[in-house]
C-alpha cells in the first residue's frame, strides 16, 4: 500500500527562500521565492501526496502539523543553511507522532549522508543524488534494504548506506510538476524582482556541463551531463500551464543553463513561439547572436546570466569557462535585440582583491544588465570551492553561511582581503550600480509606463533599503 506522503519545505526565517530552485538559500535584498520544483517532482510520482511550501505561504509549524499527522511519510527538502531548523521541524513532528517516517532530500544530505543522520534520531533516512524514484520506492512500501540511493537507520539503529541509484537518462519518465503546483500551491506567492508576476517555472533538463567551482547543484545532485526532456514533452507541459494558469505572465525555465545546447534551445524556442508564450531562462554569457535572435523572435524576454566577475583571472580560478570580452559582446547583442538581462555577480571568490572588486563593479556598469544580484562567495559542502577553502584555511568563522536572521555571511577571507571588507563591498556594489542617473531614469521610466510596476518597484525599494539597513546592523 502506498504511504500517505507529505512533501515539505519547512517553516524557516521570515522571507527565507530555501527551495531547490534557489541558487543560494537565503533571504534576499528583495523578497523572492522560487518554486519547490525538486519537491514537486517526487510528489508528482506518489499517488495521494501533498506538497507544502511553508516559507512562501507564510505557514508556521502549527499550520502544517495537522496535515503531517494525517501522513505516514514526511519528506523534507533541506540545505546547509536551513539544516538546523529543518532538523528541529523533524524532531517536533516525530514528537507528535513517533511512528511517522521522516526523510530528507537535497544537496546537504546528498554529500553528508552519515553526518546528517547522526544529527538527529528524528531523521529516518536521507537520499543521495537524484531522489525522485528513490522516494517513490519508499512510498510504495519497498523494503529499505532494497532501495538504491538511500542511507538509513536499520532496526538496530545502525546507519546503512545502500548502493547509489543509477542516474536517470530518460527524462521523459518524469511526470509534469505543474499539476502539483495547481493542486497545492498559490502561484501568486512566487515572485522575483526581474520576472513578471505571477510567473511559473519548471525544468526541461538537469545537469550542467560547466565546471564552476562554487556551483552547488551540478556538483552534488544534478551532475555535469546535461540530460534533457524531449521538446514535445516540454511543450505538452507548457500547454498544460497555459490552460491551468491563465493569470501567468511569464514562464521561466529553471535548467542550470538552458542555452548549453544551442540547437535544442533554438528548436524549443520555435515551438514556444507557436504558442505565443512569454518566457525566460538561465543562460551563459556566450550565446551567439543568431541563437539569441531566434529566441527573441519566439517570445524570449529575459535571460538570467551569471557573469560572476569582471576579472579574467578570477573567471579562470573558478573554472567559469568564459572570457570577459565574450561576455561584453553578449551583453551588446542582448541590448541590440531588446532582450533584458538579470546579471548575477559574486564577491570573495579565490583571487579577489580590492582592485578586482572595483574591476567587477565597473564591468557591471559597462554591461549594464537591467537588474543585478550581488552575492557573497558561498562555499557549500560538496563543492570544489568548499574543499579549496578548507585546504587553504580561507574560512573566516564556524562555517555557517547565514546569520540568525537568515542573511548571508561572508565566509571566506584572505591575507590581503578580510571577510568584513568583502561583506561591506556588496552594499558599495549595489549603490554603484543602481544609484546612477541613467539607471534611476530607467527604473522611473519603467514605473511611469506601468502602474503595476510602479507599485512593485516601490515595494521592492522599501525592501532593498531595509536589506541595506539590516546588513549594517549585522556587520
Amino acid at each position: 500500500m502506498t504511504m500517505r506522503a507529505l512533501f515539505l519545505q519547512a517553516p524557516s526565517f521570515d522571507g527565507y527562500d530555501g527551495g531547490a530552485g534557489a541558487r543560494y538559500q537565503m533571504k534576499r535584498e528583495v523578497k523572492s521565492f522560487w518554486y519547490p520544483t525538486w519537491l514537486a517532482q517526487p510528489a508528482a510520482l506518489v499517488e495521494g501526496s501533498k506538497l507544502i511550501d511553508a516559507p512562501a505561504h507564510d505557514l508556521s509549524f502549527e499550520d502544517i502539523a495537522p496535515e503531517a499527522m494525517r501522513r505516514d511519510l514526511v519528506v523534507l527538502h533541506t540545505s546547509t543553511p536551513s539544516f538546523r531548523q529543518d532538523v528541529r521541524a523533524a524532531e517536533m513532528l516525530k514528537a507528535l507522532n513517533p511512528a511517522l517516517k521522516i526523510g530528507m532530500i537535497g544537496s546537504k544530505v546528498a554529500v553528508e549522508a552519515e553526518g546528517s543522520l547522526k544529527a538527529s534520531d528524528a531523521i529516518d533516512f536521507v537520499c543521495r543524488n537524484e531522489f525522485d524514484f528513490t522516494i517513490k520506492d519508499i512510498a510504495d512500501g519497498m523494503d529499505w534494504d532494497r532501495v538504491d540511493g538511500i542511507s538509513y537507520r536499520d532496526r538496530n539503529g545502525a546507519i546503512v548506506h545502500n548502493p547509489d541509484r543509477a542516474v536517470l537518462t530518460d527524462m521523459d519518465q518524469l511526470p509534469f510538476v505543474t499539476p502539483v503546483y495547481k493542486r497545492d500551491l498559490v502561484i501568486e506567492k512566487y515572485y522575483g524582482g526581474y520576472l513578471k508576476h505571477p510567473y511559473v517555472s519548471f525544468y526541461t533538463g538537469r545537469g550542467c556541463k560547466s565546471r564552476c567551482t562554487f556551483c552547488l547543484w551540478p556538483q552534488t545532485v544534478g551532475g555535469h551531463n546535461y540530460r534533457v526532456r524531449s521538446i514535445g514533452h516540454v511543450i505538452d507541459e507548457v500547454k498544460y500551464v497555459l490552460g491551468a494558469f491563465p493569470q501567468m505572465k511569464e514562464l521561466f525555465f529553471d535548467d542550470d543553463t538552458l542555452t548549453d545546447n544551442t540547437e535544442r534551445v533554438e528548436a524549443l524556442a520555435v515551438e514556444l513561439g507557436k504558442l505565443g508564450v512569454t518566457w525566460s531562462c538561465n543562460a551563459k554569457a556566450n550565446v551567439p547572436y543568431r541563437t539569441l535572435k531566434i529566441m527573441r523572435d519566439n517570445g524570449l524576454r529575459l535571460l538570467l546570466v551569471g557573469f560572476e566577475s569582471g576579472n579574467q583571472q578570477i573567471l579562470h580560478n573558478i573554472k567559469k569557462g568564459m572570457r570577459v570580452e565574450v561576455a561584453r559582446q553578449f551583453a551588446k547583442d542582448c541590448r541590440q535585440l531588446g532582450i533584458a538581462v538579470h546579471g548575477t555577480f559574486i564577491l570573495g571568490l579565490p583571487g579577489e582583491t580590492h582592485e578586482t572588486i572595483r574591476e567587477t563593479m565597473a564591468f557591471a556598469r559597462e554591461v549594464n544588465p537591467h537588474t543585478i544580484q550581488v552575492s557573497l562567495a558561498a562555499p557549500y559542502p560538496g563543492t570544489f570551492l568548499h574543499r579549496q577553502a578548507t585546504e587553504n584555511g580561507w574560512f573566516d568563522s564556524s562555517g555557517d553561511l547565514l546569520n540568525d536572521d537568515g542573511n548571508q555571511i561572508a565566509q571566506l577571507s584572505y591575507d590581503h582581503l578580510s571577510a568584513g571588507e568583502i561583506f561591506d563591498a556588496v552594499e558599495v556594489f549595489y549603490k554603484s550600480f543602481y544609484f546612477r542617473p541613467s539607471k534611476i531614469a530607467s527604473i522611473v521610466g519603467e514605473m511611469v509606463r506601468d502602474g503595476d510596476m510602479m507599485k512593485r518597484r516601490l515595494r521592492e525599494g522599501v525592501e532593498f533599503f531595509r536589506f541595506l539597513r539590516d546588513r549594517k546592523e549585522a556587520a
